[in-house]
Formats: C-alpha cells, sequence, structure tokens
C-alpha cells in the first residue's frame, strides 16, 4: 500500500472527505459507487464495478433475479438446462 501523506478526520456522522488528487487519479466521480472492504486492520475503499457472479468477467452483463450474469455463463447455463 502507497502512502500519500494525506490525513482526513472522520466527522460526526461517519464521513471522510477523498482528496480531489485522489478522486481524479482513481476516476472516481461524483456519485460513484465505491465498494468497502477489511484487509487485516486495513479499510479498502475501491471504486466499484459490476461482475458476473459466476466467472468475474465485467463485459456484456445481464442482470437476472438482481444478480449479474454475462453473456456466456448465462449461455452456458441455458445449454445446461437443454
Amino acid at each position: 500500500m502507497r502512502s500519500t501523506g494525506i490525513v482526513r478526520k472522520v466527522d460526526e456522522l461517519g464521513r471522510v472527505v477523498l482528496p480531489v488528487e485522489i478522486r481524479r487519479t482513481l476516476e472516481i466521480e461524483e456519485h460513484d459507487p465505491l465498494e468497502i472492504a477489511l484487509e487485516g486492520d486495513c479499510i479498502l475503499l475501491r471504486k466499484f464495478q459490476p461482475t458476473c457472479i459466476f466467472c468475474g468477467a465485467v463485459e456484456e452483463l445481464i442482470e437476472f433475479r438482481r444478480k449479474r450474469v454475462c453473456r456466456l455463463c448465462l449461455q452456458k447455463l441455458n445449454e445446461e438446462d437443454e
């Protein structure tokens, strides 16, 4: 993990402001969803990117029963049904 030397305080509602330099570098725009994860004693924030629940693909996703599935996996599922 690379340190930036930037320190921010958590406000009374638990919010932290991400510096504009970091948002620009990571191409995080207003209203972009961020994924929050824990790794040991670290909090990780990353730009959320939906993926296929089966193979992890990020392209050609279709929402099926509130889950994202890529076209290839959907095709394979349909073939197994036949």
